[in-house]
């Protein structure tokens, strides 16, 4: 089984160096784990609920910060990328480009991403049968992209809630990629804070343990330093402090099912 990849980082790139700081944090906390991480974070979060709702500080002003962190720490990069505009400039920076959730099916953006030679990561629709994510893997590598990832990130279950279906993690081996499971963002309540998610973070350990019985080559997991503050995803993001025993937790599975 090869290493377990591991893609860990705020939500939205908050001002005042944030970005770098979470970075330095999260380096010291993976330096004692057999795993490949990637650091995360978004410079535009473009489908937040409420107008005014921080966003982040866009593309120009977000890759140079993202370019510092891995300047300064060597580290791998992901962001996610909205407009087929975006793709270009953001593969000048990063490792990997991801396709947001709400955007699975844009096959211009799809195609954009392939043609950069990045990684793509391709994060699943609410709305979307897992089977059907081999279409949108099929536009990436129409684009001549050879890494590419598809992430599960729950399914639209009524009103204001998600749910996972862990065959959703089997059903995604079928379309030949690297299967991740997105700890965090798959316990939002869209919306169901008013004007902004909710979520249920007491869930995440569970879940990523659940995941990783099930089987998966990643997991993405938004982790933040005080995550009552935080500019995006409050409710879901994992506080830093409770990363280690996730990822104890969560490599203590994989190496049972090797045993």
């Amino acid at each position: 089984m090869s290493k377990l990849l591991v893609i860990a980082g705020p939500c939205v790139m908050e001002p005042g160096g944030h970005p770098l700081r979470m970075a330095e944090k999260l380096k010291e906390v993976f330096a004692k784990y057999p795993v490949d991480w990637v650091f995360k974070a978004s410079f535009d979060k473009a489908n937040r609920t409420a107008l005014d709702s921080y966003r982040g500080p866009g593309l120009d002003a977000g890759l140079e910060e993202l370019a510092a962190v891995k300047a300064a720490l060597g580290v791998h990069l992901l962001t996610d990328i909205h407009e087929t505009g975006q793709a270009a400039p953001a593969a000048r920076v990063v490792d990997i480009l991801q396709i947001p959730a709400f955007l699975c099916r844009q096959t211009d953006l799809l195609v954009a991403a392939g043609r950069t030679g990045r990684t793509v990561n391709i994060k699943k629709g609410q709305f979307m049968a897992p089977d059907d994510m081999k279409w949108a893997v099929e536009k990436v590598k129409s684009a001549g992209a050879d890494e590419i990832s598809v992430t599960e990130r729950g399914a639209t279950h009524g009103y204001h809630d998600l749910v996972v279906d862990m065959r959703s993690l089997l059903m995604l081996r079928e379309t030949g990629v690297r299967v991740i499971y997105d700890a965090t963002h798959s316990l939002q309540l869209p919306g169901g804070a008013g004007g902004a998610s909710g979520g249920l973070r007491q869930f995440v350990l569970p879940l990523a343990r659940a995941a990783a019985a099930v089987g998966i080559d990643g997991l993405f997991v938004e982790v933040h330093d005080d995550p009552a503050r935080a500019m995006s995803d409050r409710d879901t993001q994992l506080p830093l402090g409770d990363l280690p025993a996730l990822l104890d937790q969560v490599l203590a599975v994989r190496e049972a099912l090797q045993a």
